[in-house]
């Protein structure tokens, strides 16, 4: 067995779901793992990694909605606001979703559904760099 690690720093220019899969398979390929488990993990408080259909757009537009609704900005009893009017709700977002993900791969791919893609989910409405770590335990 071998452990491989890197990052990948992904600018975002606000909310929303960035897709991240095509640039993780590329990493794997370039490791030339066949077999193993991957590790995605985002360093940050205000962002996240989801799995989410990856076919249709409205699917992520209704997931991106669904976070609005679910912690929206500008809330009166919001407290934490020293970075603006989505710093409480970026976090919030943020622990509703996941930091952390691990995906098998099987056959050199990674071994997602048929509809499923890797995304950063940006909290924040400015622009941000965010650091995704990604490490791999190679079996073959």
């Amino acid at each position: 067995m071998e452990w491989l690690k890197t990052e990948i720093v992904l600018k975002t220019v606000g909310k929303g779901l960035y897709p991240v899969t095509r640039e993780i398979q590329e990493v794997i390929s370039q490791w030339g793992v066949r077999e193993g488990m991957l590790h995605l993990f985002v360093s940050h408080t205000s962002a996240s990694l989801v799995i989410s259909e990856n076919y249709d757009p409205s699917a992520r537009q209704d997931l991106e909605a669904f976070l609005e609704r679910l912690a929206p900005e500008g809330e009166p009893w919001y407290r934490h606001t020293s970075e603006g009017s989505d710093d409480s709700p970026s976090h919030m977002r943020s622990i509703l979703t996941n930091t952390s993900l691990s995906i098998p791969i099987d056959g050199g791919s990674l071994s997602l559904g048929t509809w499923q893609g890797v995304y950063l989910a940006e909290h924040r409405a400015r622009a941000h760099h965010r650091k995704i770590l990604i490490r791999c335990l190679k079996t073959e």
